[in-house]
């Protein structure tokens, strides 16, 4: 198990500034001056497509991790280099880019993906092979919990999916505290758009909105493809409703919020990770008030955020790292920091060190970009932070950062 032994935030600015004479050399375990072992750590991400700014973020971060390590000689004997792969956003091509993964025995671990319906092709292939999978962006609860999870049966489906980011599990009750506390919102409409997304979204907030007081005056199921919406407008409006909140994605929220505003001027329509997008955005009139809450804080408000953001640059890279940068950073670093607890434990890379790969990453607790990396017995994170961001003059500002720790 790696236990930190420095303060939240400082293993980054210590990893990232350590004099590059510290450390150990030459193969691992041996303390010689032979040539060190190469630990390949696979990336899947959308590198194209409407999605690859944030795919190439993960990439270029989690590529970050890896020269860094390289650079303090973290891992004393071993090397590390990525191996990108595109999934185009696209489920079809996860598990072919699994298998690519597996059929390289230097692969000891894999960062992403973005999506989590990638995921879902991908955990089985991977958890077959014993490749450990860490994610900076999957927020389906069914990877880490399991199909029943919603009737109250956990089961973890595999042993080599862990993630680093909070989940849909705790969007609903984070958005419902806010509007609740923050908000001062005491009436509510809730809809959803019948996807699981949608539903564990809407069951979670009604859930965490009842108990802290707050009343659901109204509750539907809309068509995903529906746009006409001044029906469910009306109804609103007679409710009494303060607010409304959404289970879905921005696709249907832009028509919805539209209408909605032209029924009863102000109202706030507010949602989770599906409504926070740039195309949202793209709705005349603006969507002006609307809300959304996102997994993870930005890397700017990260109390290792700024060194990390300054390292990115000065690495060269000329993409933004995005939303999920920091995440896919210590992502990357939980898999470093698993090779390094393998190592130390066997001399040297073992020539089962992919089987040794899960168990090491469900013991590690350090503190890394985003704050404290850890994870619970079913793979999710233990430090799940969340932000809420509000539509101001056109633009998505964030209003609330704050986590949802047991």
């Amino acid at each position: 198990m790696a236990v930190a032994t420095l303060a939240v935030g400082s293993v980054l600015t210590y990893t990232l500034n350590r004099d590059n004479s510290a450390g150990g050399g030459g193969a691992a375990g041996s303390g010689s001056a032979a040539s060190p072992v190469t630990v390949v750590i696979g990336v899947d991400a959308p590198l194209s497509g409407a999605q690859s700014p944030l795919g190439v973020g993960i990439k270029n971060s989690a590529d970050l991790a890896a020269k860094t390590a390289n650079r303090t000689r973290h891992v004393p004997g071993v090397k590390f280099r990525i191996k990108a792969l595109d999934d185009a956003s696209s489920p079809a091509k996860g598990r072919p880019n699994a298998a690519q993964f597996v059929a390289d025995e230097k692969v000891l671990g894999v960062v992403g993906p973005l999506n989590s319906g990638v995921a879902h092709t991908m955990t089985e292939p991977l958890a077959q092979a014993n490749l450990v999978n860490v994610s900076p962006a999957n927020t389906n609860p069914v990877l880490t919990l399991g199909p029943h999870w919603a009737g109250g049966t956990k089961s973890r489906p595999y042993k080599t999916y862990f993630r680093t980011v909070a989940t849909d599990v705790d969007q609903g009750p984070f958005a419902a505290r806010y509007l609740y506390e923050e908000g001062r919102k005491t009436k509510l409409y809730v809809m959803d758009d019948g996807s699981d997304y949608g539903t564990s979204l809407t069951s979670g907030f009604t859930a965490e909105f009842t108990k802290l007081g707050g009343t659901v005056v109204g509750a539907e199921k809309v068509d995903p493809e529906q746009s006409d919406f001044a029906g469910l407008a009306r109804k609103v409006r007679s409710s009494g409703a303060e607010a409304v909140y959404f289970g879905g994605y921005y696709t249907t929220a832009t028509p919805l919020s539209r209408q909605l505003k032209q029924a009863v001027p102000d109202i706030p329509l507010m949602g989770g990770d599906g409504l926070f997008d740039q195309q949202f955005l793209a709705a005349d009139p603006k969507p002006e008030g609307d809300l959304a809450t996102n997994v993870g804080v930005p890397a700017e408000s990260l109390e290792g955020g700024e060194t990390f953001l300054a390292q990115y640059r000065k690495a060269g890279y000329s993409e933004a790292a995005g939303a999920y940068g920091p995440y896919a950073y210590d992502a990357a670093w939980a898999v470093i920091e698993a090779v390094k607890d393998v190592v130390a434990a066997h001399g040297g890379l073992p020539e089962d060190a992919r089987a040794k790969m899960p168990q090491a990453v469900a013991g590690l607790k350090f503190d890394g970009v985003t704050g404290r990396v850890a994870f619970d017995k079913y793979g999710d994170t233990v430090d799940r932070r969340l932000t809420v961001y509000a539509v101001k003059d056109g633009s998505w500002t964030t209003v609330k950062s704050g986590s949802l720790n047991p």
